[in-house]
C-alpha cells in the first residue's frame, strides 16, 4: 500500500473511533440533549426570507388600506349623490307648489277679471233703480219685493227722484221729505246702506234706506201701504 493511501486510512479509521467512542460514553437519557442539539444545530434563518415576508406583509397592509379608501370613497359618493337627490327633489317640490301658487293666483285673478267685466248693470230708470235697490237689499238682508217697493214709490213720489214735499208737518220742522220714497234727512242718515251714496236724492241710496226703515218699523215695505 503506498504511503499516502495509508494515512488516509488510518485517518478515517481514527475518525470512525472518535465517533463510536463518543456514541459509548453518551448516558441513556442523552437521546433528548442529543436530539436538542441537533434541532438547535438546524435552527438556522436567512436574513434574506424575514425581509422577503416583511415585504409581503406591507404589501398586504397597503393593499387593504387601498381597499379601505376605495370603499369610503364610495360611501362618500353614495352620500353625495344621495345629498344632491335629496336637494333636487326639494328643489322640485318648491317649484311645483310655487307653480300652483301662481296658477292659483292666475285663476283668482281671472276669476275677478271676468266679474268686474261681468258686472251687473242697470238701466238709468225706475225699473232699473228698483232692481239694483233689490240686489243690494237681498246682500244686506233687507227684505223686500219689487212690488212694493214700486207700489210705494208711485205713491210717494210719482217715480220722481227729486220730488220734494214743502207742505207737511215734516216740512214745517224744517225736515221735508225727499226723493222716490219721501224720507226725512234724519232717517236718510239713519238708515243709509252702507255702499250707496249718502245724497238722499240718489235714487238706490233714497229706495234702499226708506226699505231698511221700513223692515225696521213694519217688518218690510210691502206692508206699506200709506204714508209711514
Amino acid at each position: 500500500m503506498p504511503m499516502n493511501t495509508r494515512k488516509i486510512a488510518i485517518a478515517g479509521a481514527a475518525t470512525l473511533g472518535a465517533a463510536a467512542l463518543a456514541f459509548s460514553v453518551v448516558p441513556a437519557d442523552a437521546q433528548t440533549t442529543t436530539t436538542d442539539a441537533v434541532s438547535s444545530a438546524r435552527v438556522a434563518y436567512s436574513s434574506t426570507p424575514v425581509q422577503a415576508v416583511k415585504a409581503s406583509v406591507t404589501d398586504q397592509l397597503a393593499t387593504t388600506s387601498v381597499k379601505v379608501d376605495a370603499i369610503e370613497a364610495k360611501k362618500a359618493a353614495a352620500a353625495a349623490a344621495a345629498k344632491k337627490k335629496a336637494a333636487a327633489a326639494a328643489a322640485a317640490k318648491k317649484a311645483a307648489a310655487a307653480r300652483k301658487a301662481q296658477e292659483a293666483a292666475s285663476r283668482s285673478a281671472k276669476r275677478v277679471a271676468v266679474k268686474k267685466t261681468a258686472a251687473k248693470s242697470y238701466a238709468n230708470n225706475l225699473d232699473g233703480w228698483i232692481k239694483h235697490s233689490l240686489d243690494i237689499m237681498k246682500a244686506k238682508g233687507i227684505p223686500g219685493s219689487y212690488s212694493g217697493l214700486h207700489r210705494n214709490i208711485i205713491r210717494e213720489s210719482s217715480g220722481n227722484p227729486k220730488a220734494i214735499n214743502n207742505w207737511d208737518i215734516n216740512a214745517i220742522n224744517g225736515i221735508p221729505s225727499k226723493g222716490l220714497l219721501q224720507v226725512i234727512p234724519p232717517t236718510f242718515a239713519a238708515y243709509h246702506v252702507a255702499g250707496t251714496s249718502w245724497n238722499i236724492y240718489d235714487p238706490v241710496a233714497n229706495i234702499t234706506a226708506a226699505a231698511n226703515y221700513a223692515a225696521d218699523k213694519y217688518g218690510t215695505i210691502d206692508n206699506v201701504d200709506s204714508a209711514y
